[in-house]
């Protein structure tokens, strides 16, 4: 064997060994666990509605905050309804589950779903006539005339100034106040 090829196979022996000392080393480092955040629980919850056949996944909107997740929207039975609920629960993360569904026969949901938006419409032009109620970041949602408000206001006042412009508007039956105050 003539010196250069010893030297090649030392080269290859020692870095070898460092590649495998490296990769020792690395397998002794356990990766931290990340924490899960309301957009990783929202996600989840999606794709777990989605692939499941009790339910049909693109009805359903899903919302969480603080580890609560939020469904909302219009499935076609009861069972359904239930089912969405025990979907979202058991996902790890989820702290508990509101279930806001509404149970709307699928002949009778094309016309609340167009009731719903000219109502939503409504509030949103109300809402936007009251400078206050105009700079705060305020969802407006409507489901069979119930309508639903999320997001932050900078006071209790603003809160229950919202809560009132949307019951008077025309054609709701029934206000939801989800508001939290920021901190």
């Amino acid at each position: 064997m003539n010196i250069r090829s010893m030297l090649t196979l030392c080269t290859v022996m020692i870095f070898g060994g460092v590649l495998i000392a490296a990769s020792v080393h690395a397998l002794d480092k356990v990766p931290e666990k990340t924490p899960i955040n309301d957009t990783w629980l929202t996600a989840k919850t999606k794709i777990a509605l989605a692939a499941d056949s009790r339910v049909k996944g693109r009805q359903i909107d899903v919302e969480t905050a603080q580890g609560v997740v939020l469904l909302r929207g219009k499935v076609d039975s009861g069972a359904a309804r239930q089912a969405a609920a025990e979907i979202a629960q058991v996902l790890d993360g989820v702290k508990s589950v509101k279930n806001d569904l509404e149970v709307v026969a699928p002949a009778v949901r094309e016309s609340v779903e167009d009731k719903d938006d000219v109502i939503t419409t409504r509030v949103k032009e109300q809402m936007a006539k009251d400078p206050h109620l105009k700079q705060s970041n305020i969802a407006v949602q409507t489901n069979a005339g119930v309508v639903s408000l999320t997001g932050e206001v900078r006071d209790l006042m603003t809160s229950g100034n919202a809560s009132w412009t949307a019951r008077q508007t025309t054609g709701v039956k029934s206000v939801k106040n989800d508001l939290t105050l920021k901190e």
